[in-house]
């Protein structure tokens, strides 16, 4: 049975309950997977008994290293096992510095993160280790990787990522990497902009995906006026366009429903106050999956209006309850939403238009449901998760055998 080490930023999160499905569709697959986490999550992000039990089982990376007898016994077990790869793991960590005292700090600081990860994996029998998200978490798993001669994989998702991609030397990552898992065609393609030619082979599409049995359909018809969002309360969301939207919309009787939290969240209250939607408008926080899910089922449309995404599993999750989305044309979403048949795309930051989404789709009880049929048939065809972590599961087997497997099939959203 293959060993995985899966590493990421923060695990488990409320907002990054992709990962958490990923991991159980791994498991059922068969492969046995230790979760990793830089930094101990916030109890905040704990909403749901499954976060709890992944976050009671998961190693804190960081945490380990702010020990410094113990982070002094890891470095040293590693150098005395192969002072080849320590040396080279340390200069692998200064040569990937994108420049100046802070970021060789940063460095130093990811390296000696390295030396925990690295002596837990040799120490708990890993065979692969794989990460998520591309930046500091990556250059982590890098860097464990070389010092401790497991080779490591990751996925790709983006938009940050692509803002910055020299800085966090994205393209010495794919050369060293197994492979690499990208969440889109478009993702795919950014990252083929950052790497040889020789490496683009390695470049495979898994979507993140959702488990479709958790969202029952709608049996009532789709009004088209209880709005829901959900996501991270931050500036890359867009929600003041939509705030602002909602005021200039031809349709009476719109509710909407935020769910999530974030650094914008003071503010974005402040603003609902202050144009006088505050009794159209509510704010519950961070909610588990379960509770999520009961609130697809009693709304009618999500809305997404980020300024920058990868593609959005809020959305997936949206379809596969039967809603019809309105989101924005931006990386790759037109890959998972159909326009005019799983919902509308708008252009992003632009006010008039999403104003005139709501209004469609509020106009139009039938289209709104059969765009809602549409939504789901294509999460079932092309972003269920179990599915795709079998996909993923085949990667970790390729790679453990030496084999190259084919890039999937070109995406099934917009007609492509």
């Amino acid at each position: 049975m293959t060993k995985l080490a899966y590493l990421t930023g923060e695990y488990p999160r409320a907002t990054d309950t992709f990962i958490q499905r990923e991991v159980a569709g791994l498991r059922a697959a068969g492969l046995d997977v230790l979760t990793c986490s830089i930094r101990r999550t916030d109890a905040s992000h704990h909403v749901g008994a499954e976060q709890i039990k992944e976050a009671a089982q998961t190693f804190n990376v960081l945490p380990a290293a702010l020990r410094p007898l113990r982070l002094l016994k890891a470095h040293a077990q590693l150098l005395a096992r192969s002072p080849k790869r320590w040396f080279k793991a340390l200069g692998l960590a200064a040569k990937t510095s994108p420049g100046g005292l802070k970021a060789f700090a940063y460095q130093m600081i990811y390296f000696a993160e390295a030396g925990m990860l690295a002596q837990h994996m040799q120490r708990e029998e890993v065979s692969h280790l794989h990460n998520h998200i591309a930046k500091s978490s990556c250059t982590v798993a890098m860097l464990a990787s070389e010092v401790s001669g497991i080779p490591y994989s990751f996925t790709l998702h983006g938009p940050d990522i692509f803002f910055e991609p020299i800085h966090w030397r994205l393209n010495e990552k794919i050369a060293r990497a197994s492979f690499v898992a990208c969440i889109s065609s478009f993702c795919r393609s950014q990252a083929m902009i950052f790497s040889e030619p020789e490496h683009w082979s390695k470049l495979h599409i898994i979507h993140c995906g959702v488990e479709p049995e958790r969202y029952e359909t709608r049996r009532e018809p789709n009004s088209g006026k209880r709005l829901l969002f959900v996501g991270r309360l931050a500036a890359v969301k867009g929600l003041p366009i939509l705030i602002e939207a909602l005021q200039v919309t031809k349709t009476q009787g719109l509710r909407l429903t935020i769910v999530g939290d974030g650094p914008d969240r003071q503010t974005l209250e402040e603003t609902v106050r202050k144009s006088g939607l505050a009794d159209q408008v509510s704010f519950l926080g961070y909610r588990s999956q379960d509770e999520v899910a009961a609130l697809l089922g009693e709304n009618d449309v999500l809305v997404l209006p980020s300024f920058a995404e990868g593609v959005p599993v809020v959305l997936m999750e949206a379809m596969a309850a039967g809603l019809p989305v309105i989101t924005t044309r931006i990386a790759g979403v037109s890959e998972l939403v159909a326009h005019g048949q799983s919902g509308l795309l708008v252009a992003p930051g632009h006010v008039a238009a999403l104003a005139a989404a709501i209004d469609e789709i509020a106009s139009d009880s039938a289209r709104a449901s059969a765009m809602g049929r549409v939504g789901r048939e294509t999460v079932l065809e092309g972003f269920r998760a179990h599915s795709e972590a079998a996909r993923l599961a085949a990667l970790f087997d390729a790679a453990s055998n030496g084999t190259t497997l084919p890039c999937r099939p070109e995406p099934i959203g917009d007609g492509l």
